[in-house]
C-alpha cells in the first residue's frame, strides 16, 4: 500500500502495525519512496558469538610449521588442479 505522507502521519499507528503484520506499507515524500520494513528477528544462534580456541599446548613454532605444512599442501593441490586445466 502506497500512502502519501499525510496520510501516514495521520495514521501512524495503524500504518505501522500493517506493516509489522507483513504487509508492504510504502510512503511517498517530495517524489520519494520510502518502505516500512520490520526487523527480522533471528534465532538466539544467530546472536551468538564465535569463540577463539587456542590450545596453550601448542607452541608458536607448532603453529608456524602447521601453518607453513597446510600452506604447501594447498600449493600443491592449486598446482594440480592447475595442470588439469
Amino acid at each position: 500500500m502506497k500512502v502519501p505522507i499525510s496520510e501516514f502521519r495521520k495514521n501512524l499507528f495503524q500504518h505501522v502495525d500493517k506493516a509489522l503484520n507483513g504487509d508492504l506499507v510504502e510512503v511517498t515524500h517530495r517524489g520519494k519512496t520510502i518502505r516500512l520494513v520490520p526487523e527480522v528477528q533471528g534465532s538466539k544462534l544467530d546472536r551468538l558469538t564465535p569463540a577463539r580456541i587456542f590450545n596453550p599446548a601448542f607452541s608458536k613454532a607448532d603453529h608456524q610449521k602447521a601453518s607453513r605444512e597446510l600452506l604447501a599442501e594447498m600449493q600443491r593441490e592449486w598446482e594440480k588442479d592447475w595442470s588439469e586445466l
